[in-house]
């Protein structure tokens, strides 16, 4: 399972025109499933994403999670993530979780961090999106479990 995070001051998907989820400080997490993932590892990559520390304290040092800094995550889901870009101009996805298992582990990575008592907003999964944000920094980090 892999994050893609980015501290932003601000995102927000739309889908056909309207907003699917948006928020001001914190975190876009761009959520990519591959073969193989499960309960544990989606675990284990949202407690990650929750308590990497990137938001600045009050010496300008990321010493600060997101919910320590006062905010939100938005997820969209991005099958991209898994891609093998190693041989070629075209990128290969026999590694990529089937959609089934995509939607299941996305659905279930939100409903986690909720439970968690974090703020998370959504995209659309399977959806054709547009994303906007202003990444703050900027600052993004590739996560993976």
């Amino acid at each position: 399972m892999i994050a893609l995070i980015q501290r932003v001051s601000r995102a927000r998907v739309t889908v056909a025109g309207e907003t699917t989820g948006a928020i001001d400080k914190g975190l876009l997490v761009l959520l990519g499933v591959e073969r193989g993932d499960d309960r544990s590892k989606l675990e284990k990559l949202a407690n990650k994403v929750m308590q990497y520390r990137v938001f600045a304290d009050a010496e300008g040092k990321m010493n600060l999670n997101v919910s320590q800094a006062g905010g939100a995550l938005l997820v969209v889901s991005q099958f991209t993530l898994a891609a093998d870009t190693g041989r070629g101009l075209r990128p290969g996805f026999s590694g990529a979780g089937t959609p089934e298992q995509a939607e299941h582990l996305y659905l279930a990575f939100i409903d986690y961090c909720r439970s968690q008592g974090m703020t998370t907003e959504t995209g659309s999964f399977g959806a054709n999106m547009q994303v906007e944000l202003v990444n703050d920094g900027p600052v993004t980090f590739h996560l993976q479990v």
